[in-house]
């Protein structure tokens, strides 16, 4: 312990070691140590040194270090020290490295070496390159191992203060250093994301806020990760956090998490996806409730409400998924999102920066979306009288006293309003056009002409934009804003909307002046190519002014600087325009005379080379990127994003118009005129395809029908039939009756008196079912007329139509079977008829019989048969009615008994049901019983065998046996006391 009490406290006595000497023996006695106070005061010397003497215990001391991490896990003492060493090896942050050796060192006093190291207090660039360099080598030396980050993340799952939090902040030092390496370790270590989620959870604040650091770097530029990280419950804690520490007042803790979840969500569509169903878009509403009183507004409220407005953008970006975004926007306005936000932008005293980032943040939460723009269109500021959000947001965009950045954001919330907003389009042109304009208020209309034709460069440029926006692929507004009128001066008449933005293009004194800037120039270029463009009557009025192609030809030929090149493209564009959406109603300007006169002052070459120079601008790739209008200074606004679009899909079609001979126009337009007849005949043959499968699914219907009335018919039939077969079979008794009769007439009188009034009534009988079949009969036929005209209509109409082979199929199978019908229906009337002269002979028969018959004397004997019969007859009615009643009485029996059957069955199922639940806790408590006697049996196993060690060490141990002994001894001595 000598050489620690030299070291640590002190005057040394003669020659001090150098640095590196005594690196090297603190090294060897953390190597040969075996005493585990030893090397923990080595390690703890080194640690006091590895920061002035880095270089020496890195390369010296690092793989010491990491065989104490695996060697004395027992100490959490050596542990801590071993990892605030490679902490200070490997981290970069100076003054980090400084306030947190300064919260948690030991007391040492430092070694005292001469000459070796200047104490340098601000480290120059140099230095702090040379640190960083070091770090990474350190880091590299650290990693170069995978087992060494697992050892770090096992190291996590200790409790003790001093081993967690040296274990969290050396983590994130490597995060910091090799991001990609070390995620992709932790990546593939089992359970490694988790054991870090696991510091969300811990109670000491420090180790928690750290956790967030070490996260913020885990899950930087990672989709795998972040998506493990949002499934260990991540956004549940987050928020919960924020909501602990004040939300919006909250400190950098708050801060911390807002950038973590920013982590998470960040071109994720699967984190956002997850975040948005599990109803956390919901919880973000009271993080904007900022009260009344906006007078207090700290530096730490104002960077958490930017990063809380950054997160709302993050959900509903235009580069997400169109369905994703819809799905966040409609989630925002049912929750009041949306409307708490405009709450903060009509308030007043909200910090400049606060109402920029809002006003970006509600732009992107209505763009695209008809609901939300509704909503934004029915707000109305806090003013007396009431004005409209959007009205007071252009007036700050046209107002050059306002700060850039605001104009910006106000420009791009406009055009959010419009994108694809054709009801708002038409309500911001509706604002300009004579019928609509009231002199008592400003409306948008007023705000973006005052912009459009004021002093400020800029101001022109964002009205002009703004009114662009309001035509963007809507020709109803482009027509419709042909019909404002301005008045100009008092005394000249007004001219028309598009005549003056011509004239301050192409007109001199004042105006030329004032619009010879270059933004003002391109705005309006810009704003008259969207006017025009796929609008041909709006070319007409802008061709129709004879000063317009003159000075865009002289604009386009002209040799000017490098500035005004790009108002020569848009002129060349605006021209094109010209050309390609011309319908030659004007005799002057037709197609080929616009292009005869290109090529005569400008050359073709040369109009489209300069048509290039848009397109080529640094500035329009910029503009092309995202639809915001993001410029770090007013010059380089110049181009909008809805514009760039229009250009790439101007700019082929233009080229191709002006290379084109008037020969190749001919044949195009005689092509599109055949396209156009081809277009008819199709259409009319389409028509005529519809028309036809309308008929033939009206008589697929018909078709339907009519074998449906053909079944029904032959059912009709075949109950005919047998009806006929049994007056067959009843004519055929009939008959023989008569013909015995008629043997036995000459017999006996009465005989033939009792023949002739059977006769007689079976003959009326007879007579009556002939009638029947007669009108049955009738009815077929008249039934089988209809289904014949029928089918000759339906014939008719297949032969008209050219696709109806099917149903004409259909129509001569039912032909068939209908005259199938009608052979059987004139068999059956054939055998009527003869019915009906068998009748009549029999008719005849039978008054010759009456006639010839004379009565009798036994009237008697035919009265007393006649009452016997009737007597049967009764009888038998009777019994038919007793059997109907049993009948009755039996099904309602049988109702009864399925009835009681059902309930049984119920019973049964129930009682199979409780019968299954006893079993199965008969079966648990068997189950519990053996357990329970296994347990007794161990139970008595251990007390025996204890039993028999006190009895080997001596001690006297009463035995249950002994007991029981005992006491069938004590019982009967009692007895025999007793006696």
């Amino acid at each position: 312990m000598n050489f620690f009490r030299g070291v640590m406290g002190g005057q040394a006595v003669g020659p001090q070691p150098s640095g590196a000497e005594t690196i090297q023996k603190l090294c060897d006695r953390v190597a040969s140590s075996t005493l585990l106070e030893d090397r923990r005061d080595a390690v703890r010397a080194l640690k006091s040194l590895s920061k002035k003497y880095r270089m020496e215990v890195g390369t010296q001391a690092m793989d010491h270090l990491i065989n104490i991490l695996q060697t004395d896990r027992s100490d959490s003492e050596i542990l801590g020290y071993a990892l605030d060493t490679l902490y200070n090896l490997i981290c970069n942050d100076e003054e980090e490295e400084q306030d947190e050796s300064e919260a948690l060192a030991d007391a040492v006093t430092p070694i005292p070496v001469a000459g070796k190291h200047k104490n340098v207090s601000m480290p120059d660039e140099n230095a702090q390159k040379q640190a960083d360099d070091l770090g990474a080598q350190f880091t590299d030396t650290f990693i170069q191992d995978p087992e060494h980050v697992t050892l770090l993340l096992t190291l996590l799952e200790e409790f003790d203060f001093h081993v967690r939090w040296p274990a969290v902040k050396l983590l994130t030092a490597l995060l910091k250093n090799q991001c990609v390496q070390v995620q992709g370790i932790i990546l593939v270590s089992p359970m490694g994301v988790s054991r870090l989620m696991d510091l969300l959870a811990d109670s000491r604040e420090v180790i928690r806020n750290d956790g967030l650091l070490l996260l913020q770097q885990l899950t930087k530029s990672n989709a795998a990760i972040q998506k493990i990280v949002a499934f260990e419950n991540a956004f549940e804690r987050l928020l919960d956090i924020i909501t602990e520490e004040g939300s919006s007042d909250g400190g950098i803790v708050v801060e911390d998490c807002l950038l973590l979840l920013l982590n998470l969500l960040k071109n994720n569509s699967s984190n956002q996806n997850f975040f948005k169903e599990g109803s956390y878009i919901q919880r973000m509403k009271p993080w904007f409730e900022v009260g009344d009183d906006n007078s207090g507004w700290s530096a730490q409220k104002v960077t958490n409400l930017h990063l809380m407005l950054q997160l709302v953008r993050v959900m509903v970006s235009p580069v997400n998924s169109p369905g994703a975004t819809a799905s966040c926007q409609k989630s925002m306005y049912q929750c009041g999102l949306l409307q708490q936000l405009c709450t903060i932008l009509m308030a007043t005293g909200v910090p400049a920066d606060i109402l920029t980032e809002t006003i970006n943040t509600v732009s992107e939460v209505i763009r695209g979306s008809q609901v939300n723009q509704d909503y934004f269109a029915s707000v109305n500021a806090p003013s007396n009288p009431p004005r409209p959000a959007i009205v007071v947001l252009l007036m700050s965009m046209v107002n050059e006293r306002q700060p850039f950045v605001l104009r910006c954001a106000v420009l791009y919330c406009f055009q959010c309003f419009l994108y694809k907003n054709q009801k708002g389009q038409g309500e911001i042109v509706a604002t300009l056009l004579p019928s609509t304009i009231d002199a008592n208020s400003i409306s948008a209309g007023q705000l973006l002409c005052g912009g459009l034709f004021s002093a400020d460069s800029l101001s022109n440029w964002c009205a002009a934009v703004a009114l662009a926006h309001s035509l963007q692929d809507n020709l109803t507004q482009k027509e419709q804003l042909l019909r404002v009128q301005l008045a100009t001066s008092l005394g000249k008449p007004p001219v028309s909307l598009l005549q003056q933005c011509t004239n301050i293009l192409s007109q001199g004194d004042k105006i030329i002046r004032r619009g010879s800037k270059v933004q003002t120039r391109v705005g309006l270029l810009m704003l008259l190519c969207t006017w025009i463009s796929n609008c041909p009557i709006a070319v007409t009025h802008f061709l129709h002014n004879q000063e317009n192609v003159p000075f865009l030809t002289a604009q386009i030929s002209e040799n000017l600087g490098e500035d005004e090149r790009l108002v020569q493209g848009l002129c060349a564009l605006l021209l094109g325009i010209c050309i390609y959406y011309n319908d030659n109603s004007l005799e002057n300007y037709t197609k080929e005379k616009l292009k005869q006169l290109i090529e005569k002052r400008i050359g073709k070459e040369n109009f489209v080379e300069k048509l290039g120079f848009i397109t080529k601008h640094e500035l329009y790739s910029r503009a092309a990127q995202k639809p915001q209008p993001v410029f770090p200074s007013p010059e380089q606004m110049l181009f909008d994003h809805e514009f760039t679009k229009l250009v790439k899909e101007l700019e082929g079609m233009i080229t191709k118009a002006v290379h084109k001979s008037s020969e190749e126009e001919k044949k195009e337009e005689e092509v599109k005129k055949t396209l156009e007849q081809h277009d008819n005949i199709v259409t009319q043959y389409k028509e005529l395809i519809r028309e036809q499968d309308a008929q033939i699914q009206e008589l697929k219907e018909q078709v339907a029908s009519m074998s449906s009335q053909n079944e029904q018919m032959q059912t009709t039939v075949t109950q005919q039939l047998s009806q006929i077969q049994q007056h067959k079979d009843q004519y055929n008794i009939l008959k023989l009756k008569l013909g015995k009769e008629n043997q036995s007439q000459s017999n006996s009188q009465g005989d033939g008196s009792q023949m002739n009034g059977l006769q007689t009534e079976e003959i009326t009988q007879l007579r009556e079912e002939l009638e029947e079949l007669r009108r049955q009969h009738a009815l077929l036929q008249t039934q089988l007329g209809d289904k014949d005209a029928l089918i000759n209509t339906l014939r008719s109409e297949a032969s008209q139509t050219a696709e109806v082979s099917t149903g004409g199929t259909d129509n001569t199978e039912l032909h068939k079977e209908l005259e199938a019908l009608r052979s059987q229906v004139q068999s059956q009337s054939a055998e009527i008829n003869q019915m009906k002269t068998e009748r009549q002979e029999l008719l005849r028969r039978a008054e010759a019989g009456s006639s010839a018959a004379v009565p009798g004397s036994d009237g008697s004997l035919d009265a007393a048969k006649m009452a016997e019969l009737e007597s049967r007859l009764a009888a038998q009615t009777t019994e038919t009615e007793r059997l109907k009643e049993e009948g009755k009485s039996s099904s309602q029996s049988r109702a009864e008994l399925e009835q009681q059957l059902a309930s049984a069955t119920s019973t049964v199922a129930i009682l199979q049901t409780e019968k299954a639940k006893l079993q199965t806790e008969v079966q648990e408590s068997k189950k519990e019983q053996d357990d329970l006697l296994m347990l007794l049996a161990d139970q008595d196993q251990k007390i025996h065998s204890l039993k028999l060690r006190l009895k080997d060490l001596g001690e006297t141990v009463d035995d249950e046996d002994d007991l029981d002994a005992r006491d069938q001894t004590d019982d009967d001595e009692d007895e025999e006391d007793e006696d």
